[in-house]
């Protein structure tokens, strides 16, 4: 089985030979039960979005059916635990599959001596581990939540079957605590892509939950121009310290109730602020439903980094690079947070040979 380990800082890490895998895993669906407008309306106060999806056809339960819209409408289904075969994926024994384990966990991370925070890693590490891959491989992440809050991934950049792609009771059900999803797709493009949380995404990528997804090519025009030696990934990173540690305390605490009234079947779609059309989005207002976007609905806030990282670490306890005279070395870098960065080298000629992670050829032709 392949391994992700965690992200090299002074050398270069291959891609490791691929196994078939033959196992697979079910998760249990409570069955569901009746929703009240009370809890509609009070649960509604504590909504972040919205969304109007077209409702799906006559889908089984835990079946997903493409183009018929949100998860959330399938008849029966209630948004816990649900398993969907990404359309057009071959089986386990067709193929071999790049095997990885990945999960969730909360735990206190150390930006630099005398200063920490609370965040949701993942394997336990900040960034997450680096994955490292042959474009086409066929890959397989078990994905397993050891936290109290629910989540799934978005694997930004890839081209991913709709059912993979993370966004949550859109094309997936949420990872619940204890739960494991399987995420199943094709690595391609060839770049340097990589992957975060999709649920809460403001809050969860600022607690680390973000990490390097690189997609080798057989004919890598990069290397090819720059016969380089060493492969440098960079995340760069912002984090609000005191703002994270206080909204992880409040989700955990409101996630609590979430879980329990889900496994209650005591939510449904409207709840969560999902809609058929545009007259059921307004009949639910009449009745009550409160939009987030009206004043008083919610807490407003907004995170003020004063820590700014590389690698989950600030300076000086930043990691070095590198590199000898005359050398070539690749630099990824990748942006984890939600600001803007200008990097500079002192004294060593960059050239640019990619965005958004594909190569440009035009810029070392």
């Amino acid at each position: 089985m392949s391994e992700i380990r965690k992200l090299p800082q002074s050398v270069e890490q291959a891609a490791e030979e691929s196994k078939p895998t033959t196992s697979s895993s079910n998760a249990d669906r409570p069955p569901s039960g009746p929703t009240r407008r009370a809890v509609l309306r009070s649960a509604a106060l504590a909504a972040t979005g919205g969304a109007l999806l077209g409702a799906a056809g006559s889908a089984r339960a835990g079946e997903y059916q493409a183009a018929q819209g949100s998860m959330m409408f399938m008849q029966g289904h209630n948004m816990i635990g649900a398993r969907t075969n990404p359309p057009g994926a071959p089986g386990y024994h067709e193929v071999p599959y790049r095997s990885f384990d990945m999960s969730f966990g909360l735990m206190e991370h150390e930006l630099v001596p005398g200063v920490s925070l609370p965040v949701f890693a993942f394997n336990k590490q900040v960034p997450g581990p680096l994955f490292r891959v042959q474009e086409n491989d066929w890959v397989k992440v078990n994905v397993t939540n050891n936290t109290e809050e629910m989540h799934t991934i978005h694997w930004h950049g890839l081209d991913v079957i709709y059912t993979m792609d993370g966004v949550p009771m859109v094309t997936q059900d949420p990872i619940h605590p204890g739960k494991t999803f399987v995420y199943r797709f094709q690595a391609r493009p060839a770049g340097t892509r990589f992957y975060h949380c999709h649920w809460s995404t403001p809050l969860h990528m600022m607690s680390a939950l973000h990490g390097a997804f690189i997609i080798d090519q057989a004919d890598d025009p990069v290397r090819a121009a720059f016969p380089y030696t060493r492969d440098y990934t960079l995340m760069l990173e912002a984090f609000d310290v005191n703002w994270t540690r206080k909204h992880i305390n409040e989700v955990l605490g409101g996630m609590k109730r979430v879980n329990k009234l889900m496994a209650m079947g005591k939510l449904d779609p409207i709840t969560h602020g999902f809609f058929r059309d545009y007259d059921e989005f307004k009949a639910a207002i009449a009745d009550g439903w409160t939009p987030p976007y009206v004043r008083g609905a919610a807490e407003r806030s907004t995170p003020e980094p004063e820590f700014f990282a590389i690698n989950g670490k600030c300076y000086p306890a930043t990691e070095k690079l590198l590199i000898k005279q005359g050398e070539y070395i690749r630099i990824r870098l990748i942006n984890g947070g939600f600001l803007s960065y200008h990097m500079h080298l002192h004294g060593h000629n960059f050239w640019q040979v990619a965005e958004d992670g594909t190569p440009c050829p035009s810029q070392f032709a």
